[in-house]
């Protein structure tokens, strides 16, 4: 069974769900903290070409709102990434790698049906 990596922040409280629940229902994964590992542009792009980078930049949290109005503005997926690379902090959070595909976000029930399919 491939290995499971589980991308985000430490601090954040979807994360820490996202956590117990995979460790609840005996998953294991890797953790790879944005924080302390960074991210790469390659990683970016597959994540970007699965679900689309308006799911994969998040625009609700405090980060993406605090930047300057001409940033945010005639966003496509290169300047989404990018923005993403110099603060991974606007990235969605979490990113469960399945090693075939990735799931963005966490819900219970979606962790529940995806991992089932593995």
């Amino acid at each position: 069974m491939t290995k499971l990596t589980l991308y985000g922040i430490k601090a954040c409280d979807t994360m820490k769900k996202a956590m117990n629940w995979l460790q609840e229902h005996e998953h294991v994964f890797e953790f790879h903290d944005y924080k302390k590992q960074t991210i790469d542009a390659a990683s970016l792009e597959r994540w970007c070409n699965e679900h689309g980078w308006e799911t994969i930049l998040n625009r609700r949290g405090t980060t993406f709102r605090k930047l300057d109005e001409d940033r945010k503005q005639d966003l496509d997926q290169n300047k989404a990434i990018a923005l993403m690379l110099e603060n991974n902090s606007m990235i969605k959070r979490p990113v469960l790698d399945l090693g075939a595909r990735t799931l963005v976000g966490f819900k219970p029930d979606y962790y529940q049906t995806e991992l089932a399919k593995r």
